[in-house]
C-alpha cells in the first residue's frame, strides 16, 4: 500500500512554500489591521444547520458531513467562512454600527473548484457589515486590490456585475427552482440560441426575453453601463437603482485606479443564490479562473437573529502564493560553524534580530560542504578576532 499518498485535491505545504505562506499570512493580516479590520477565527466544524443557513445553502454539496458523537447531531466541516462571519456578526459580537472582520483558515470541500483544483484552500478574506452604501462596496473592492498588490500581483483586471438586475427579471418571470437553474446556466454560457428555445418553452413575454437577452449582450468596458440604462429603461426602479450603484462604483474605481482594466458583465452571477447586489472578481494573466472574488450579500445574518447589510471578498492564499512564487528573490540562509566563541554568538544573535536565517552547524567537518548540503547561501568565517559573512554564490 502506498500509504504516503494524499487524497486527490488535498495538498501539504513543505519548505520553502510553508514559510512563504506564513509570511503572506502575516503580511495580509497586518494590511487588514491597518484598515481597521478585526481578526476572527471561526471553528473548523459547526452544526450543519448553522453552516448551511443563509449563504451556506449554496455550499451543501461541497460540505463534508459527520455525526457528533456527543450530541448525535449532524456537523459539517466548513467549506467557506462567509456564513461563519455572518453568524459571528449577528449572534456572537452584535456590534452596533459598521463592523469590519478579517479571517484566514483552511476550508475543506468535497469537490475541487475547477479541473485540477484544490479541495483544501487556505481562505483569506474580509467582510464589512452594517452599511448598504456603495462606499462599503468600494472599500471592500479597494481592500481586495490592495491584498493582491501586497502579494506582488500587479497585472490585475476586474470583472463587475450586479446580481440584483438578474433577480428582478427572474422574479418577474415567476420561474420555479429547476427552471431558474436552467436559465442561470444559459446566462453563464451566454447562449442566445438556448435562451430563445428556453423563452418559447416557458412562454416568456417579449419584454422578459429582451431583458434576458440584454444581460447576455451587455458586457464590455464602462460605456456598456450607459447602453444598459437605455436598453433597460423600462425595467423599473429596482433595475435602474442597481445600474446606478454599479455605475457609481465603476466610475469611482476608474478615478482611483486609472490603469486598472475593468470589464462590465451583467450576466456575471457568481454566488447569485445568496448575493444581493454588486459582484466582482479579479483575474491575472495566465490564470483562467478568478484569483479573488466577492460581492454584496445583505440579510444573510437574519437566519442567526439579525439580518444586516454585508459585503466582502475572499481568496485562496495557497493560490496567491503560488502565483507570485516566481517573482521572489533567493532567500539568504547563513551557516555558522560549530565553535564556542563569544564574538560569534553575538554576531549570530545580531543577524537573527535583523531577520536573517542563521543555522548553527552541529559538527566541525568542512563548513562549505555542510552549507551546500543544507542549501545555505553564506557561511560565517573568522577574520582575525572578528567574524564575517562570506557568500557561496560567487564560488
Amino acid at each position: 500500500m502506498e500509504r504516503w499518498l494524499l487524497p486527490e485535491g488535498v495538498e501539504e505545504s513543505l519548505p520553502p512554500e510553508a514559510w512563504r505562506l506564513e509570511e503572506a499570512r502575516r503580511r495580509l493580516l497586518d494590511l487588514y489591521r491597518s484598515w481597521g479590520y478585526d481578526l476572527v477565527r471561526p471553528p473548523l466544524i459547526e452544526y450543519l444547520d448553522s453552516l448551511l443557513t443563509g449563504a451556506g445553502h449554496d455550499l451543501e454539496l461541497e460540505t463534508f458531513k459527520l455525526t457528533d458523537q456527543l450530541s448525535g447531531r449532524m456537523m459539517g466541516v466548513r467549506s467557506d467562512m462567509t456564513t461563519q462571519a455572518a453568524r459571528i456578526d449577528a449572534h456572537s459580537i452584535r456590534e452596533e454600527g459598521n463592523a469590519r472582520y478579517c479571517y484566514i483558515g483552511s476550508v475543506l470541500r468535497t469537490r475541487p473548484d475547477g479541473m485540477g483544483g484544490s479541495r483544501t484552500p487556505l481562505q483569506v478574506g474580509a467582510e464589512l457589515f452594517g452599511s448598504s452604501s456603495v462606499n462599503a462596496d468600494l472599500e471592500i473592492l479597494r481592500l481586495m486590490l490592495a491584498s493582491l498588490e501586497a502579494m506582488g500581483l500587479n497585472e490585475v483586471s476586474l470583472d463587475l456585475g450586479h446580481v440584483g438586475i438578474y433577480r428582478a427579471f427572474e422574479e418577474s418571470a415567476g420561474l420555479d427552482t429547476q427552471t431558474s437553474a436552467e436559465l442561470f446556466d444559459i446566462l453563464q454560457r451566454k447562449s442566445l440560441p438556448d435562451l430563445r428555445l428556453f423563452a418559447r418553452q416557458c412562454q416568456l413575454s417579449e419584454s422578459l426575453m429582451g431583458s434576458f437577452t440584454a444581460l447576455i449582450e451587455l458586457n464590455g468596458d464602462l460605456d456598456v453601463l450607459d447602453t444598459a440604462v437605455q436598453r433597460l429603461s423600462a425595467a423599473g426602479e429596482r433595475v435602474q437603482a442597481a445600474l446606478s450603484d454599479l455605475s457609481a462604483i465603476a466610475r469611482r474605481l476608474r478615478g482611483l485606479f486609472p490603469d486598472l482594466p475593468i470589464h462590465i458583465d451583467l450576466a456575471e452571477l457568481r454566488g447569485y443564490r445568496y448575493k444581493t447586489g454588486v459582484v466582482f472578481a479579479a483575474f491575472v494573466p495566465g490564470r483562467g479562473r478568478e484569483v479573488a472574488r466577492g460581492g454584496r450579500y445583505d440579510g444573510v445574518g437574519a437566519s442567526f437573529g439579525r439580518g444586516r447589510p454585508a459585503t466582502g471578498f475572499s481568496a485562496d492564499l495557497n493560490l496567491l502564493v503560488d502565483l507570485c512564487a516566481n517573482s521572489r528573490s533567493e532567500e539568504i540562509r547563513i551557516l555558522a560553524p560549530a565553535v564556542e566563541d563569544a564574538a560569534l554568538a553575538e554576531m549570530i544573535g545580531r543577524l537573527r534580530a535583523d531577520g536573517c536565517r542563521v543555522v548553527s552547524a552541529l559538527c566541525e567537518r568542512d563548513l562549505r560542504e555542510q552549507a551546500q548540503q543544507m542549501g545555505c547561501t553564506e557561511i560565517l568565517v573568522r577574520q582575525g578576532k572578528d567574524w564575517e559573512r562570506q557568500s557561496l554564490l560567487r564560488d
